[in-house]
C-alpha cells in the first residue's frame, strides 16, 4: 500500500527520507506505524463486508479506499492522525453498526469527503464507480458558494441531503455514520467549534436516527452531544452509574433468575440482556420530573429477545409477557404494544415496567430476534426483511418527506422546523369510516387528517364527525379516534387556519392556496389601480410606484394591489402618495445587511468580554434564560437588538447554534462585583413554624441579597417557594443555595432555569 508523503494542514515534513518525520509545529509521526495501522484498519473494514461481497465489489472498494487514501495523503485531522482514519472508521460503521455490507454504501463511505475537499470531481466518481455512486457522494457534498447568510448553511445542507432521500435512503445512512463518528473524535475540536456541532447533532441528526429506526446510534448521538454542552452534568451521571455498576448487576441477575428458569421450562430460545438507560434519558427524566439521579426509579432494562419464527412472533411475545407478570407486579399504566400497531418507522417491541422484589421498577423489553434487528439496525434492516408489512410504513414516512421538499415556497429553516415537528413527533393512531389505520402527529386536528386523506377533502372542510360525534376543524385528535371529514363546495381555505394546523402538509396547501388567491385578488386591484391612475393623469412608472409604497408603508407591490382590490386603501390620497418625497428618508444611509451587522459586532475578535467595551456593543441578557456572571455562555447576533446573552444550556441554545451558527459570538464575563442580576430559585421543605423566616433572614442578612420577590404555597406539611433575587455571580449563587439548603427541613433547593 502506497502512502506517498504525508504532508499536512499542521506543517509540511522536515525529514523526507526518515519513517519518523517532524512538523512545523513539532509533532513526531512515524510514517511506518501509521502505514501499518492504516493496512489494519483497511482489513478490520472487509472482514465487517466479506460474506456480501465478490470478487468485482472488492476490486471496487480497493479502488475507492486507494483513491481516499491518495486524495487525503496531505491532509491531517485535528488530532495529528492522518485522515484517511476518518473515511475508514465511517464506512466501519456503515459496514458493521448499520449493516450496510454490500460495495456501494461502503465505496461511498470511504469516498464521502473527497469531492468536497480534494481535487477529486463528481466526474471521477461517475467514470470509476458509476452514476449511483455519484448521486449519494453528491447528496453527501456540501453546498459551496454564496448564498443568502439570513439563511442558515446546516439547514440549507440539510435540506440537499435529504433531497435525494427520496432517490437512495443509503444518503442519510452514510451522513449519519460520518456525524457519528465526527461525534466520537470531537474531544480535539475547539469549545466553541464542539458546541455548534453537538447542537447541530442534537437538534436534528440524533432525532433523524430515531425516526429512521437506529435506536443505539441515537442513544450514543444524544449522550456525546451531552457530554459536550454540559459536561458537568454529563460526567457526573456517568461516574454515578459507575460508582453503582455492581450493585445494578447483581440486581439485574436475580431479577431475571425465575424468569429465565420459566423460559426454558416453557422450551423457549432466548437471550437476556440488561443495560442502565442512557445518560441523555436519565437527564432528560431528571429534568423533566425535577428530581434528583437517587430518584430516578427505572434506571435499567432489561430486554427478553426470543428466537421464534415470523409467524409465531406476536402470540410468543405475549406468553412472554405472561411469564415476566407471573413473576412481578406489572404496573397497567406503563404497557406499551407496538407489535400490534408498530411505530411508524418500523419499531416492534412489547414494553412493560413491573415492581422487583427489591421494591424497584424495571422496564421489561419482549422483542423476537428480527425485531430486534430492526431496532438496532433500523431501515437497513428492512431490505434483509423485504416481506415485512411494515415496510409500507417507513414508504409511507418517506412520502411525507417527499411532500415537504416539494414545497417551494419554504426558506430552509422553515422547512427544517416542519421537518422535525412532523418527523420527529410522536404519533397518534386514528381511523377512516372504513377503519383503514392512518398514522398523525400529536396534537393533529381534524383538518390535519382532512388534508392527510387529500387536498381537496382539506380545503373544503367544514367540520367532522369524530366517534360519531359532531366536532369543529380545530378539534384536537386522540388515538383511537374514526373520523369522518364533512365538505363544502362553498368552503375555501382561511388565514386562521394555519394557527391549529400542524402537519406540514396542511401548512404547505393552505398557503398556496391563500398565495394564489391572494395573486389573483392583486390582479384585480391592479387593474382598479391603473384606472385610477388613468383617470388621475398620473404615469405609470416605477418610480412613482416606489413612492406610492413609501407613502402607504407596504413592503411590494402585489401587497398594495391586494389591498386596493380588498377596499382596504383610500386610492383618493393617490395624488398626494406620488408627490410623497420624504428627503430625509431617501438620504438615510440604507440600513446594513446582517452580514455587515455580523461583521461590524464580531470585529477583529471573536470573543465578546461581557462588562467591557459597553460604550461599542448594545448587548442584551436574554430573558428565556437569565444568565449571570459565571454560567458559561454565548452571544447571539441579532438584527435589531444588538448581541443577546444566553445560557450554553438555555433551551433555544441548541436551535441557534445549529441553525445560526454564523452569528454566535463567544463570550465570557469580566468583573461584574458592582452589578446585580436577578435569578429565580425554586426550594421545597417540611412546613414548620418559622421557616419562612429563616430563609428570609439567611438571604437579607446572612449574605446582603436583595429580593425582588416570594411565593410560598404549602400542602399537607410541604412547602414549594419560589424566589426572585438579586446575586452578582455564580459563585454568590451558589453559597446561597449552599446556606439554604443546610437549613433545617429544607429539602431542596434549585435554580429556576
Amino acid at each position: 500500500m502506497e502512502l506517498g508523503n504525508a504532508n499536512q494542514k499542521t506543517g509540511k515534513t522536515s525529514e523526507n527520507n526518515s519513517s519518523r518525520q517532524k512538523t512545523k509545529d513539532g509533532l513526531i509521526i512515524d510514517l511506518e506505524a501509521e502505514k501499518k495501522e492504516i493496512s489494519k484498519r483497511y482489513r478490520h473494514l472487509l472482514k465487517a463486508c466479506k460474506a456480501d461481497l465478490d470478487k468485482n465489489d472488492k476490486k471496487l472498494i480497493r479502488l475507492a479506499f486507494d483513491t481516499a487514501l491518495e486524495a487525503h495523503k496531505d491532509t491531517r485531522r485535528k488530532s495529528g492522525e492522518p485522515y484517511i482514519y476518518h473515511p475508514i472508521a465511517v464506512a466501519q460503521i456503515v459496514a458493521d453498526e448499520i449493516g450496510l455490507r454490500s460495495a456501494i454504501p461502503v465505496i461511498c463511505a470511504l469516498l464521502h469527503d473527497t469531492v468536497e475537499d480534494t481535487y477529486i470531481t463528481l466526474e471521477d466518481i461517475r467514470s470509476m464507480f458509476g452514476p449511483v455512486a455519484e448521486k449519494i457522494i453528491d447528496g453527501l457534498t456540501k453546498i459551496s458558494g454564496v448564498f443568502d447568510q439570513t439563511s442558515s448553511l446546516q439547514a440549507e445542507n440539510f435540506r440537499k441531503m435529504l433531497l435525494t432521500l427520496s432517490d437512495d435512503v443509503r444518503v442519510i445512512l452514510i451522513k449519519l455514520a460520518d456525524r457519528l463518528h465526527n461525534m466520537r473524535t470531537l474531544g480535539s475540536m475547539s469549545r466553541d467549534k464542539q458546541l455548534k456541532i453537538a447542537s447541530e447533532t442534537a437538534y436534528l441528526y440524533a432525532p433523524l436516527a430515531h425516526r429512521l429506526g437506529f435506536y443505539n446510534i441515537k442513544t450514543e448521538l444524544d449522550d456525546l452531544a451531552l457530554k459536550y454542552t454540559e459536561p458537568e452534568v454529563f460526567n457526573s451521571i456517568a461516574d454515578k452509574l459507575q460508582e453503582s455498576k455492581k450493585e445494578r448487576d447483581k440486581f439485574i441477575s436475580e431479577f431475571i433468575q425465575p424468569i429465565k428458569a420459566e423460559l426454558l421450562k416453557q422450551g423457549f430460545k432466548f437471550e437476556v440482556k440488561g443495560r442502565p438507560k442512557s445518560i441523555f434519558s436519565i437527564w432528560n427524566k431528571m429534568k423533566k420530573q425535577g428530581v434528583t439521579f437517587d430518584e430516578i426509579y427505572d434506571l435499567f432494562a432489561i430486554r427478553i429477545i426470543i428466537d421464534t419464527p415470523p409467524e409465531h412472533e406476536k402470540a410468543d411475545c405475549w406468553k412472554v409477557y405472561s411469564i415476566v407478570t407471573d413473576s412481578y407486579v406489572p404496573n397497567p399504566d406503563r404497557l406499551r404494544d407496538w407489535i400490534s400497531t408498530p411505530k411508524s418507522n418500523g419499531y416492534e417491541s412489547l414494553h412493560t415496567t413491573v415492581m422487583s422484589d427489591k421494591g424497584k421498577w424495571v422496564e421489561v423489553q419482549i422483542r423476537s430476534q428480527r425485531m430486534n434487528e430492526i431496532a438496532e439496525k433500523g431501515f437497513a434492516a428492512h431490505w434483509k426483511y423485504k416481506e415485512s408489512a411494515q415496510e409500507t410504513a417507513l414508504d409511507e414516512w418517506l412520502t411525507r418527506i417527499r411532500e415537504l421538499l416539494e414545497n417551494p415556497e419554504n426558506n430552509a429553516l422553515d422547512f427544517v422546523d416542519d421537518f422535525k415537528l412532523n418527523l420527529f413527533a410522536d404519533e397518534i393512531f386514528v381511523f377512516t369510516p372504513k377503519g383503514e389505520l392512518r398514522t398523525l402527529p400529536v396534537n393533529s386536528t381534524a383538518l390535519d387528517f382532512a388534508y392527510e386523506i387529500h387536498s381537496d377533502i382539506g380545503s373544503h372542510c367544514i367540520g367532522a364527525k369524530i366517534n360519531h360525534k359532531l366536532v369543529p376543524i380545530s378539534h384536537k385528535l386522540n388515538s383511537g379516534d374514526q373520523i369522518e371529514i364533512l365538505t363544502s363546495d362553498k368552503q375555501y381555505p382561511k388565514e386562521d387556519w394555519l394557527s391549529f394546523v400542524v402537519t406540514a402538509k396542511a401548512k404547505g396547501r393552505i398557503k398556496a392556496t391563500l398565495k394564489e388567491e391572494k395573486k389573483h385578488l392583486a390582479d384585480q386591484g391592479k387593474e382598479i389601480f391603473q384606472r385610477k391612475l388613468k383617470h388621475l393623469k398620473i404615469p405609470d412608472s416605477e418610480v412613482n410606484m416606489n413612492d406610492i409604497l413609501l407613502y402607504y408603508k407596504l413592503p411590494s407591490a402585489l401587497e398594495f394591489f391586494y389591498r386596493v382590490a380588498m377596499d382596504a386603501i383610500d386610492l383618493k390620497q393617490l395624488r398626494e402618495a406620488v408627490s410623497y418625497k420624504d428627503q430625509r428618508l431617501r438620504s438615510e444611509r440604507r440600513e446594513p445587511t446582517l452580514e455587515e451587522i455580523v461583521h461590524n459586532i464580531r470585529g477583529s475578535s471573536d470573543m465578546l468580554v461581557i462588562g467591557e467595551n459597553l460604550s461599542k456593543i448594545d448587548y442584551k441578557l436574554s430573558p428565556c434564560c437569565n444568565p449571570i456572571p459565571g454560567d458559561d455562555v454565548f452571544g447571539f447576533i441579532t438584527i435589531n437588538d444588538g448581541i443577546k446573552i444566553h445560557r450554553i444550556n438555555c433551551p433555544n441554545a441548541m436551535q441557534l447554534m445549529s441553525n445560526y451558527a454564523y452569528r454566535i459570538v463567544k463570550a465570557k464575563w469580566t468583573g461584574q462585583e458592582q452589578l446585580s442580576f436577578l435569578v429565580g430559585i425554586r426550594i421545597t421543605g417540611m412546613d414548620d413554624v418559622g421557616v419562612v423566616n429563616n430563609i428570609t433572614k439567611i438571604i437579607s442578612s446572612g449574605l446582603k441579597v436583595n429580593m425582588r420577590s416570594i411565593s410560598i404555597d404549602s400542602n399537607e406539611g410541604l412547602f414549594e417557594g419560589t424566589i426572585m433575587l438579586f446575586v452578582h455571580d455564580t459563585e454568590h449563587l451558589t453559597k446561597l443555595m449552599k446556606k439554604l439548603s443546610n437549613l433545617p427541613g429544607i429539602l431542596s433547593v434549585t435554580r429556576i432555569n
